[in-house]
Formats: C-alpha cells, sequence, structure tokens
C-alpha cells in the first residue's frame, strides 16, 4: 500500500470525479501541530485520494503502523497495490527509516488514518525569566585589585520576548508527545516546553556574556548571534528528542533589578570627574540650604559643614572647583617638566641636570646669533633665520 501522486492535469479532469473519498486537513494556522483524519468507518479505500496542503506533512498509518508518507503538497492517490513512495521533502532519509521501524502499539488494531503535522515554523511563542538571571557584563569591567586583571561587571536581569520553533521529526513528536490524538494544539506542547525552553536561553545568555563579551543594553539585537550559539552548542537537545527544533529567540526587553541598574549608576558616574563634581557641588549646595534651615540656627549648620570638610580632608571645600581647572595645572606642571629636558649629543640619551649621568657630558650651552638675536642649533655653522655666519 502506498501513494501515488496525481498529475496536476487530472485534478480538474474527470478522474478527479472517479476518486472514492478525499481526506484532506484545511488550514492548520500557527496554532494547530498535528490532526487525525480519516473515514466514517475508519476504512480508507483503494483510489482515495489524499489532499495535502503548503506546510503539512500526511503520515499514512495502517493498523499501528507507517505505510507511507509525504511532505510535499499535492494530490495523492491512496493505492493498495502499490509499494510506499516516501515523498520526503525536506525530511531525506527520515521516512524510510520511520517506514521500517516504526510502529505505535496505541493504535487500534484495525484502524486507517493519515496524520497530518504542521511542519511550518511556528511563531509568537511568549517567554520571559520569571526570576532575575545572573549576565556578565563586560561593558562596565571592573578591574581585580590583587592581579589587576579586568573582571565583568555581575547584574542581575529579567528578559521578555518570543521564540519560534518546528518539528522536525513528526514521527517522533508522535510517539513522545501527541500520541493518537484527535488533534495537538501547540498550547498543550508550550507547558511541558516551558523549563526546557527557559534552560536553553540561560545557557545562551551565559555565551553571549561571559563568551562573546556582549554589552547587557545590547542584548535586544543579538538576534542572529542567538541563533548562531544555539545551533553550534545544542543547547536545544531535550527539545529535539521531542522532535522540535528551536528557531531563534528574539529578546524584546532586558530590564535590571534595581541592585544592578544602581552598580551601573554608580559605575559611570565614577568614571567621569565632570559627573563626578556635578554631584559633589549638588550636594554641597544642598547642605548650604540645610544649614541656612537649620531649626537650631544657621551657624550650628555651618559650623557642621566646616566639621565635615576638615573630617573629609577638604573635600568639599574643593567641590566647587573646577575639575579642568585641575586638568590644566595639571598640564602646565607637565609642561615646565618637559622643558628641562635636553638630549646628550653624545649618547643621545634624554637626561634632566646640567650633565649626563650615563657618560657624563656637559649639557651643551644655548647659543644665539651675534646678528638677529635667534637660538641656533649646537655646531651650526650659519644663522637659519638670517644667514649670519657664526663663530
Amino acid at each position: 500500500m502506498g501513494l501515488i501522486k496525481a498529475a496536476v492535469s487530472a485534478i480538474g479532469s474527470t478522474l478527479h470525479d472517479q476518486w472514492k473519498e478525499a481526506i484532506r486537513c484545511e488550514e492548520m494556522g500557527n496554532d494547530i501541530l498535528m490532526m487525525k483524519k480519516t473515514t466514517k468507518n475508519g476504512v480508507i479505500s483503494n483510489g482515495s485520494t489524499i489532499i495535502v496542503g503548503q506546510g503539512q506533512c500526511a503520515i499514512i498509518y495502517d493498523n499501528g503502523k507507517v505505510i507511507d508518507a509525504t511532505a510535499e503538497e499535492g494530490y495523492y492517490k491512496f493505492d493498495t497495490s502499490s509499494t510506499p513512495s516516501m515523498f520526503e521533502g525536506e525530511f531525506k532519509g527520515m521516512f524510510k527509516e520511520m517506514w521500517e521501524r516504526f510502529t505505535y502499539n496505541g493504535a487500534s488494531s484495525k484502524q486507517q488514518a493519515v496524520f497530518f503535522f504542521n511542519i511550518k515554523e511556528i511563531i509568537n511563542n511568549k517567554f520571559g525569566t520569571p526570576t532575575p538571571v545572573m549576565y556578565d557584563d563586560w561593558s562596565h569591567a571592573i578591574p581585580n585589585q590583587m592581579t589587576g586583571e579586568l573582571l565583568p561587571l555581575a547584574v542581575n536581569i529579567k528578559c521578555f520576548g518570543n521564540y519560534t520553533f518546528k518539528l522536525t521529526n513528526p514521527a517522533t513528536f508522535m510517539s513522545e508527545i501527541a500520541g493518537m490524538s484527535e488533534v495537538y494544539k501547540k498550547d498543550q506542547l508550550l507547558e511541558q516546553m516551558r523549563s526546557e525552553v527557559m534552560d536553553s536561553f540561560e545557557k545562551v545568555l551565559n555565551e553571549l556574556g561571559y563568551v562573546n563579551k556582549i554589552p547587557v543594553r545590547a542584548l535586544p539585537s543579538q538576534k542572529a548571534k542567538i541563533k548562531e550559539i544555539m545551533a553550534q552548542d545544542n543547547f536545544d537537545n531535550r527539545i529535539k528528542g521531542r522532535g522540535i527544533s528551536i528557531e531563534g529567540f528574539n529578546i524584546e526587553s532586558v530590564t535590571l533589578d534595581d541592585a544592578s541598574q544602581e552598580k551601573i549608576n554608580n559605575y559611570e558616574l565614577s568614571s567621569n570627574a565632570y559627573m563626578q563634581q556635578g554631584t559633589m557641588v549638588g550636594a554641597y549646595a544642598q547642605s548650604m540650604k540645610d544649614a541656612a534651615n537649620n531649626a537650631n540656627g544657621a551657624t550650628t549648620g555651618f559650623m557642621g559643614i566646616g566639621m565635615a570638610n576638615m573630617a573629609s580632608g577638604g573635600v568639599m571645600g574643593g567641590a566647587t572647583t573646577a575639575p579642568w581647572q585641575n586638568t590644566s595645572n595639571s598640564s602646565v606642571n607637565n609642561n615646565s617638566s618637559t622643558s628641562d629636558m635636553w638630549e646628550c649629543p653624545n649618547c643621545k640619551k634624554q637626561v634632566k641636570g646640567n650633565f649626563c649621568p650615563d657618560c657624563g657630558q656637559k649639557k651643551p650651552e644655548k647659543v644665539f646669533c651675534s646678528n638677529c638675536g635667534k637660538k641656533v642649533e649646537n655646531g651650526a655653522k650659519f644663522c637659519p633665520n638670517c644667514g649670519n655666519k657664526l663663530n
């Protein structure tokens, strides 16, 4: 017994009228994963038509055994005298193995039926982390004070989004999940998959953070990378064991818990001198206002500010000094220090002082042109400014 694919030209011809009965499954949409179809008496007559729609796979059962299958859209004639044809489509090699090995003990001894499977990508399946999960954020790396090595900032996040999946092995899906159900919908599956899906996603998150060093705020843009990691590391093996493959995760939102958000805010504040200065100035100004409004008198309040300033080594007193002023002073000092350096004409070392500490060469005296007064380099024979011959 098997299927014979009808020619397209014959579908609308008189041959169509001779087909005894037609078995088909209407559009399965995004909700129905498997549907069982048979005749009123449970027997598929020789010459019956089986119609397979786009994105469908049909498996023919007879007395609990697979007798034929097809994953190619079209019209088929059921012929009891033919051998299994196995129109495999995308399931190369799988149908033959299923025909040789697979039996379903739960089937009636006299039952014949066609099981239709939805092999399209099933979309819009929501997921979310029920509790915050840890993420290694390398965009806010912190140094290890003992080794000097940079370490990621550990933050706790909640992720929400959706994922897609496909039925990649209909026979396994039927034996492990759907059984001989008249209809099996995705809502029945999602509850069973919940823990496996989140386990796979958390493993992917670990790879994104610690290995790929993706910033926590860039996670929603990593759809392609998530799919790549899932495929490389087989994080969905448990799900594949049920005949299902996770096709992709789409992260719609990432939320930091309060403690993690505070960590990042403090990190970014401490890495910017101007923001630090602004915070100190704001705090200083507020303390001045609070002191002026002190219920025990302004003098008491200002005394408190003075004591705080002394205890902090004058930090409050310097709060109103702009950081760029300090930078400017440092720059001047650095330039001054650099200008004292000179190159030893003997050993070419950059040295400071009147004698080279390596060879003892005396610092060359400055030479000026007697005509124009311009400084010239030692050893020059003529002034580069006026051309005067030098002694």
